[in-house]
């Protein structure tokens, strides 16, 4: 991928590694770290096969740091500690790539230009743009992740993103800031759990059309088996979404069509099952009227739903944060001249 078009940022880029059996590949991927990023730090997640000590002794890039963790605390554990190493050093935007060769460092430039242009907070890369690409895919994985990806949307309120899954990320380090690393899910949930905690600081987050290589690394996510724990999670996080942006921090119209959405759904459904059960026991079937009057409470709540999920999608945070967040940090701070005196 040719990036010499690119202008180099110039704002402090760091990338994290979670490695965990990529002895084989992640020197490669180091190597074709592009002069943009400025830091590396490579999280050797209790590895077996000691990528850690593998990338110290045949690594002589400078910006490369391993960290080691003595247990294994699976991806999201991993990169909360190198996006701590990397805000302790005063990184300005940080990526996050995998070390098992399927994504291109290379393209680094792409992934971080909206947060560059002040346009996102958060970038991540959608392997489902290009048709070609998809049309190779497996079935299973296209079901499996337009699933996790409605899931997903209904969870984090980002209605603008596909691929969940994809770890190809980039993020502002003044939005990490307001991000509760220690409380993100530990292992594949990672990723699901970051947006759904980017969203609820209405944060920007833009999908980047980019390809996935595939070599003949074994990948350690399995759609079919995390299926129902990300169903689980997914809905565990639109519960707290909605009570956090539509009740606790704000009651909008959308609360109101929410409310009383559930309500006629709930009466309506109610009243059908008493009518249609009391006919059973005498014998006897509803009437008209019965029918009307438990069907319509019924059509005007899914209506109402409907109404709250447009309402929803239109809440899609469309402004990024950082730019904000720059300004109002750099003024807390106090001048240069008056440090030094």
């Amino acid at each position: 991928m040719d990036t010499s078009s690119l202008m180099p940022s110039p704002l402090t880029v760091a990338a994290v590694l979670p490695c965990y059996k990529a002895k084989e590949h992640v020197l490669g991927v180091l190597s074709a770290m592009p002069a943009i990023v400025n830091r590396i730090y490579c999280v050797d997640d209790a590895c077996p096969e000691a990528t850690g000590r593998h990338i110290e002794a045949n690594m002589t890039d400078s910006r490369v740091r391993v960290i080691y963790h003595t247990a294994n605390t699976g991806v999201g554990g991993a990169m909360c500690t190198g996006y701590e190493a990397a805000l302790a050093d005063g990184a300005d935007i940080i990526v996050k790539i995998d070390s098992d060769g399927q994504m291109d460092p290379q393209a680094i430039p792409y992934l971080i230009a909206p947060i560059v242009g002040g346009m996102a907070d958060y970038a991540k890369g959608n392997r489902f743009s290009n048709i070609e690409d998809v049309s190779s895919m497996p079935v299973a994985r296209l079901v499996g992740n337009a699933g996790l990806s409605f899931l997903t949307k209904v969870s984090t309120g980002y209605w603008n993103i596909f691929d969940p899954t994809n770890g190809y990320t980039a993020v502002h380090a003044r939005v990490l800031e307001r991000i509760p690393l220690r409380k993100l899910s530990r292992r594949y949930f990672f990723e699901s759990d970051l947006l759904f905690r980017l969203g609820t600081i209405s944060a920007r987050v833009v999908d980047i059309p980019m390809a996935a290589i595939y070599g003949d690394e074994v990948s350690n996510l399995k759609i079919t088996s995390v299926l129902f724990p990300f169903f689980v999670k997914n809905m565990r996080n639109s519960f707290k979404r909605i009570i956090y942006n539509y009740f606790l921090r704000d009651f909008s119209v959308g609360s109101v069509y929410l409310v009383l959405g559930l309500l006629l759904l709930l009466g309506g459904g109610t009243l059908g099952t008493f009518f249609w059960v009391h006919g059973i026991i005498i014998n006897r079937a509803a009437t008209a009227g019965q029918v009307m009057f438990s069907a319509l409470p019924v059509i005007f709540g899914a209506q109402l739903l409907v109404a709250f999920t447009s309402y929803d999608i239109g809440r899609t945070p469309s402004t990024a944060l950082h730019p904000l967040l720059s300004r109002l940090r750099s003024s807390t701070l106090p001048a240069a001249d008056s440090i030094s005196r």
